[in-house]
C-alpha cells in the first residue's frame, strides 16, 4: 500500500530540553542556520489520543539543504505526542513531516495502514490541519502530516531562502506577524 499521492519528507524534527542551547549546537557544529523561532505556541483545540489537550510549545526552524530541521521545546506539563517518545528533560529524534493537499484522505490512509492518530489539530479557521501518526512500530518515529497551505508554504520558503548563502548574521530570528526580528 502506498500513499494516494506522492509525499516527500521535507522535515526532520527533534524534541529538545533547551531550545536555545539546541539551536546553538546546530549553528556551531553544523553551520546550519539561521533558525526561525515560533515562541510560545498555544495549540488550543488539539486532540491528543482523541481527547482535548492543552499544549504549549516553542519551535526553531532552519534549513539543511533540502531538509528542514525542526527543534521542539514543550512548555506545558501534560501528556503529548512529544512526551510519548521523549521524556521531559531529554532530547531525541521524534518525527518526519510531509505535506498534504487532502488531510482527511491521508489520515484515512495512515489509519487503514494500522497507524493510530496520536495527535491532530489545526488553525481555528480550518486553513491548516496537522496530524501525528504513531508509526513507531515500523519506523521508530512518528510521522507528521501538515496542510500545504499558502501560509505554511510561505513560512517554510522564507526559512529555506534565508539559508542560501547565509553569512552567519542574525543566527536566531523570532518570527513576528510582520516577518521576523533578531533574537
Amino acid at each position: 500500500m502506498r500513499l494516494p499521492t506522492d509525499r516527500n519528507v521535507f522535515q526532520n524534527a527533534w524534541v529538545v530540553n533547551d531550545l536555545e542551547a539546541a539551536m546553538t549546537r546546530w549553528l556551531d557544529f553544523y553551520g546550519i542556520g539561521p533558525f526561525y523561532v515560533l515562541e510560545q505556541l498555544n495549540l488550543d483545540g488539539t486532540l491528543y489520543r482523541g481527547q482535548p489537550s492543552e499544549l504549549r510549545l516553542s519551535v526553531g526552524l532552519a534549513q539543511a539543504q533540502s531538509v528542514q530541521i525542526e527543534l521542539i521545546f514543550q512548555h506545558s506539563k501534560g501528556p503529548s505526542v512529544y512526551r510519548d517518545m521523549v521524556p521531559e528533560g531529554q532530547t531525541g529524534f521524534h518525527h518526519v513531516c510531509t505535506y498534504t493537499d487532502d488531510f482527511a484522505a491521508d489520515k484515512a490512509y495512515y489509519e487503514q495502514a494500522g497507524y493510530a492518530t496520536a495527535m491532530e489539530g489545526g488553525a481555528p479557521d480550518g486553513s491548516v490541519k496537522f496530524g501525528y501518526f504513531d508509526t513507531r512500530k515500523d519506523f521508530d518515529i512518528f510521522t507528521e502530516v501538515i496542510s500545504a497551505s499558502p501560509g505554511i508554504l510561505a513560512r517554510n520558503e522564507m526559512v529555506r531562502r534565508a539559508s542560501v548563502d547565509w553569512d552567519g548574521s542574525d543566527p536566531i530570528r523570532i518570527i513576528t506577524p510582520d516577518g521576523w526580528r533578531a533574537a
